[in-house]
C-alpha cells in the first residue's frame, strides 16, 4: 500500500496532500486492528516536520494527554480555505493528527463548522477502538480547528 507523501510549502508548512477518503479505503483493507494502528503510526511518520516555532503554548491543544500542537493558514476572503498542520509527541496521536489534517484540511471555515469528525471517525471505527483520553483529545483536537474557522469566518486576521 502506498500513500501520498506531504511536501513542504514555502511558508515552511507541511501540505498534507492525503485525503481522508484514502485513508477511509486503507482502513478498510486492514483487517485488524494491530494493523490500523501501525497504519495510523505510518501516516503520522508521513506528516512533514512541524516547525519549531509553532511548538509554543498558542499552538498547543489543550484537553490532550499527549502533547498536541496545530498551526492553522487561511486563505483570503470572508469564508477562508483553511490548511491545518500538527505534530504529536505521541506517535498513534500524530497518526491521528494526519487523519484530522486529511479530514479538514482545504475546506472552508463554513464547511469545517458544519462537519461532523465525528460520524467520519465511526467510519473507521475510532469511536469504539480508541482509549478515552486519546478520544477526549480527538474530540480536543476537533474543538480547536472549528474555534479557528469560526475565528478566521468571524474575520480574524493575522
Amino acid at each position: 500500500m502506498s500513500t501520498v507523501r506531504p511536501y513542504m510549502g514555502a511558508n515552511g508548512f507541511a501540505n498534507m496532500t492525503l485525503k481522508f477518503e484514502t485513508i477511509r479505503d486503507d482502513f478498510a483493507l486492514l483487517d485488524d486492528w494491530e494493523d490500523k494502528y501501525r497504519y495510523l503510526i505510518d501516516l503520522g511518520r508521513d506528516l512533514a516536520p512541524y516547525p519549531e516555532q509553532h511548538r509554543d503554548a498558542e499552538h498547543k491543544v489543550q484537553g490532550c494527554a499527549s502533547q498536541v500542537w496545530l498551526a492553522t493558514r487561511a486563505s483570503d476572503g470572508a469564508d477562508p480555505v483553511l490548511n491545518f498542520d500538527g505534530d504529536s509527541d505521541a506517535h498513534i496521536v500524530r497518526g491521528l493528527v494526519a487523519v484530522m489534517i486529511a479530514l479538514m484540511s482545504g475546506q472552508t471555515a463554513s464547511q469545517i463548522l458544519a462537519s461532523d469528525p465525528e460520524a467520519s471517525f465511526r467510519t473507521l471505527g475510532l469511536d469504539t477502538h480508541l482509549s478515552l483520553q486519546r478520544a477526549n483529545g480527538l474530540r480536543s483536537m476537533v474543538a480547536r480547528m472549528k474555534a479557528e474557522a469560526s475565528k478566521y469566518r468571524d474575520g480574524f486576521q493575522v
